[in-house]
């Protein structure tokens, strides 16, 4: 697919559905424990190819890279930022083998990890020139849009995006936020609105904006309903498995495929344009979502 795919499809009003979290499903496949994800792309790209196939094989039209800690600022921690050109690279390379042009190639850009001044000791130049040498590299592997997400600060999310835009001019840019409920509303945990985040994240050239992440669907729907309202280009929204919760020594969430799958007509209806999953989720969801989208469509929605 080109890279002009994304924006092409929704210009023609299909709906898309991403895939699901990463994180559990490669800590299923042995991840070292304390490790990066990122490390699967230096030595078991075979485990981001076999999960990137079980997406595609869902009815994902999106599929993410194993790179959402692949900037300099993360990968240090890991001991693994002297490697960063090769993980972007090769994570999508795996995916590319693995979706064999069934799917869109959703390169991954998460946050760097630090506090931006004046909260911080970082500065925004220095995070937006970590977000442009991460993006250079997937967008010259041939990654078919850039995912920045899981985003609370407006300004570090602005100036990835404009770093997008800056080293890989051709590739769409879908960006999302994360907020949490309150009386008031919904806010990142850095204070940024809903209505906020999408005047700035348009401001800075996304292509497509929306959320990721949070504390499930139910909430997502009220982020959507305020997020169409402002909005001038599609949203994307892409909810937890609900709240993580701690049982006999394990992470677990609590929101079924099916769960899941029953409030995903609400979005469609509100006009959201590509609908995913977050931590918690995985294939079945993905399959879930899939089957919601046609039975939606089939009753007569758009796509």
């Amino acid at each position: 697919m080109s890279a002009a795919g994304l924006r092409a499809r929704l210009a023609r009003g299909e709906v898309l559905v991403g895939d699901g979290a990463w994180g559990t499903q490669l800590m299923a496949r042995g991840l070292p424990p304390g490790q990066a994800p990122e490390w699967f792309a230096l030595e078991r790209p075979e485990v981001i190819e076999e999960v990137a196939r079980l997406y595609v094989e869902a009815g994902a039209d999106l599929v993410t890279t194993d790179t959402f800690g692949g900037n300099r600022f993360r990968l240090k921690l890991h001991g693994l930022d002297a490697e960063l050109a090769r993980v972007n690279r090769q994570a999508v390379e795996a995916v590319k083998r693995a979706i064999a042009g069934r799917a869109l190639v959703s390169a991954s850009v998460g946050p760097t990890g630090q506090l931006l001044e004046p909260f911080g000791d970082t500065s925004a130049d220095a995070a937006e020139q970590a977000f442009a040498e991460q993006i250079a590299v997937l967008a010259e592997a041939g990654a078919d849009l850039v995912c920045i997400e899981t985003m609370s600060d407006l300004t570090e999310a602005m100036r990835a995006v404009k770093a997008a835009k800056s080293v890989a001019p051709g590739l769409p840019v879908l960006a999302t936020m994360t907020f949490e409920p309150n009386p008031r509303g919904y806010f990142t945990v850095m204070g940024t609105t809903v209505e906020q985040a999408v005047a700035g994240l348009v401001a800075a050239g996304a292509d497509v904006v929306g959320s990721n992440c949070g504390t499930g669907i139910a909430d997502m729907i009220g982020i959507a309903r305020a997020m169409v309202r402002v909005a001038s280009v599609p949203i994307a929204i892409q909810p937890n498995a609900g709240l993580p919760e701690t049982q006999a020594s394990r992470i677990v969430y609590r929101e079924t495929p099916e769960s899941m799958a029953e409030r995903v007509p609400e979005l469609l209806d509100l006009g959201v344009a590509i609908v995913g999953g977050c931590c918690g989720t995985g294939p079945d969801h993905t399959r879930a979502v899939r089957a919601a989208v046609v039975a939606w469509q089939a009753r007569g929605g758009r796509g």
